[in-house]
């Protein structure tokens, strides 16, 4: 099934205290967007389109490739108009996926869940949540059927007590959406055109709505400000590192441990503490990884020890060599087997 990706990444992001657009901010080694845009790009869709608005071009053009869509939106009335502005650009007999360039971290499997089934109806990937504020609440009949979704700033004091919140992201098809965009209104607190009434409009025509959930809260966190960009990368962090654990690897501590690419490990790989492996790495079997150890687009060996302190950039590394203390190859460094590089010692090319 064709599907369209809509990204909102218009917003400014007053709370970073940046000159960078928000969603150029980097988690995990590359920016936010970037990451929705390579989950989205799992699913195969028709046509990804990229909705941005601060920054002028700078979010075009950090993030240029052949399959995106860069669509401007000048004024920022909402998610519903933001929406709109997309709508020449994807293909209109094609479901629409609804995300969030400052929400990086849900995972592709919840998204194929997202977008399964029936194209005619409306999805919603909603969380339950111990405290709900900031979110708008998904309201229920008694057979529990969704009825609609209220913002919190219009949602009065009882309906504030749902602990369902809505994440903002939606499956929609494509049948009726040009129309229900096309009657919302900007008749509330905050004076916006929001997306969730469409959920409303949908109901009103008798579209049925059903919801997903996430497997984990962290799927939907976003980011608004420095501490909860920190705080996510921590999540990011720690779920990598379990990855690793899970294959075998041998952590001193995994929350201590950075990973901004790709790591891939042999049996019996052990990393200390402090460690940072960025852009595309592979360790072969019984490889060790001493304290404070920066290592960039590698390839090292079977029983090779890469002591502490050490940095290891662009390079291909042999069987059983000994690299370090505080020894350092610069890009384009490749070594045979058996070598023994000692300390503070420097190779190039």
């Amino acid at each position: 099934m064709a599907i369209n990706v809509v990204i909102l990444a218009a917003g400014q992001g007053k709370r970073m205290q940046s000159d960078l657009p928000k969603v150029l901010h980097s988690l995990a080694g590359k920016p936010l967007l970037a990451h929705v845009i390579d989950t989205a790009r799992t699913l195969k869709p028709g046509r990804i389109c990229v909705v941005y608005g601060h920054g002028g071009e700078q979010v075009p053009t950090a993030m240029h490739a052949t399959d995106l869509t860069f669509v401007h939106q000048a004024k920022q009335l909402g998610t519903g108009h933001a929406l709109k502005q997309a709508l020449p650009h994807i293909n209109p007999r094609a479901a629409t996926l609804v995300l969030y360039g400052d929400v990086p971290l849900t995972t592709p499997a919840t998204l194929r869940r997202l977008t399964a089934g029936k194209a005619d109806h409306v999805k919603i990937l909603t969380a339950h949540f111990e405290d709900p504020t900031g979110y708008g609440r998904i309201l229920r009949d008694t057979r529990g059927r969704v009825t609609g979704i209220v913002e919190e700033k219009d949602a009065t004091p009882q309906q504030r007590l749902i602990r369902e919140g809505n994440t903002g992201l939606y499956f929609l098809p494509p049948r009726h959406l040009k129309r229900w965009l096309g009657r919302l209104s900007n008749h509330n607190a905050q004076k916006e055109y929001y997306l969730t009434d469409v959920i409303g409009l949908a109901l009103a025509d008798g579209i049925p709505v059903q919801t997903v959930t996430p497997k984990a809260l962290w799927e939907i966190s976003g980011v608004n400000s420095q501490r909860q960009l920190a705080d996510l990368e921590r999540v990011y962090q720690l779920v990598a590192a379990e990855r690793l654990l899970d294959r075998g690897v041998q952590l001193a501590d995994p929350r201590r441990f950075d990973l901004r690419g790709t790591l891939h490990c042999g049996r019996d790989v052990r990393i200390d503490i402090n460690c940072i492996f960025e852009g595309k790495n592979r360790l072969g079997n019984g490889v060790t990884v001493g304290a404070n150890c920066v290592i960039r687009n590698a390839t090292i060996a079977s029983g090779t020890r890469i002591a502490p302190f050490s940095i290891i950039d662009d390079a291909q590394v042999g069987a059983n060599c000994i690299i370090g203390p505080f020894a350092r190859l610069r890009p384009a460094t490749q070594l045979a087997n058996d070598v023994h590089i000692g300390n503070f010692v420097e190779v190039k090319a």
